[in-house]
């Protein structure tokens, strides 16, 4: 009987989609056409769904799509208070403190720009912004990152090295994590009791560490590293469905004691591709260490391999 809930499509079809989802190339195109500022009629001419304002007493457009125009900077943008949905992608902006008046704010889409940074940037002081995604910039840290209403934060693609300023106090709601495609070597600094989502694969990760902190977590990503072991499962992550380390370097049975302390939360494992997975009756070894494990590497564990890794066990 599976323990999935509502959050488990993730778990089943959509998860291995996200599994295959590689960061792609976003950037924005080079080629001849110089950069350029906003104006009020490339504004005009990409507004929509009209809306009530927050006080009630007027209706004004609120999503703006400036997707692709080739904009170096966006001062204009901080007139439009009203404004809920904003795609800025696929620009060359360096710059986003022109949304610092945009408080309204509920999503924000900033892929494939040049951002450097976001210290000292607006993104934290956005009251009610939910979901922002900054894929394919060139951010190199997680400095200045938050938001008290933030639940949905997109990092994929970027050269970030080491996570800091991720904590607690400034992402209460942060409930799913993307840092694909960055240059991590561990997962310390992720200080965030309520994250539910982790996604981690294509990194340089050769550590676990600070784990411990993450008690809600139901999926954790970490596919494409440099792990040898899987030290830093703990018991602590006692809600731990679904884990992914395909791609790494997990050679002994001895990695699968580490995940003795999620046996009983963990229902899909994703071992593919490590020289542990090429050893004489690895499936049964797995499933005896995890006997309530119902799916290992997209393959439903049967009821013919759990009694003979119950078997296993006797002998």
């Amino acid at each position: 009987m599976s323990v999935f809930g509502e959050d488990d499509v993730s778990l089943g079809d959509s998860e291995e989609k996200q599994e295959e989802d590689y960061p792609e190339d976003t950037a924005p195109k080079q080629d001849e056409i110089e950069p350029c500022s906003l104006t009020q009629d490339i504004i005009g001419q990409n507004l929509s769904l009209l809306c009530r304002t927050g006080d009630g007493l007027s209706h004004a457009f609120v999503r703006l799509d400036l997707q692709n125009r080739n904009l170096a900077d966006i001062v204009m943008l901080s007139s439009f208070v009203y404004l809920r949905f904003l795609d800025i992608s696929s620009n060359y902006l360096t710059d986003l403190s022109p949304l610092a008046t945009l408080t309204e704010l509920l999503w924000l889409k900033a892929d494939a720009n040049q951002v450097q940074s976001v210290r000292g940037q607006p993104l934290s002081q956005l009251p009610y912004l939910q979901w922002l995604s900054l894929r394919s910039n060139r951010l190199s840290d997680t400095e200045g990152l938050g938001g008290p209403a933030l639940e949905n934060l997109n990092l994929i693609g970027n050269t970030i090295q080491m996570v800091s300023g991720l904590d607690y106090d400034k992402l209460t709601n942060l409930v799913s994590l993307e840092l694909r495609g960055n240059c991590l070597e561990t997962t310390d600094g992720i200080h965030l009791p309520n994250l539910r989502h982790l996604y981690l694969a294509q990194n340089k990760i050769k550590r676990l560490e600070g784990l411990d902190k993450l008690e809600r977590l139901t999926i954790l990503h970490l596919r494409d590293n440099q792990l040898e072991t899987l030290d830093g499962i703990c018991p602590s992550m006692k809600s731990l469905q679904y884990l992914n380390i395909r791609g790494n370097l997990v050679s002994s049975q001895h990695a699968l004691q580490s995940l003795m302390g999620v046996a009983r939360t963990l229902r899909a494992l994703v071992l593919a591709d490590n020289p542990l997975s090429e050893t004489e009756d690895y499936r049964l070894i797995v499933i005896s260490h995890l006997p309530l494990l119902e799916r290992l590497d997209k393959i439903h564990v049967s009821p013919v391999e759990q009694a003979e890794a119950q078997e296993r066990l006797r002998v």
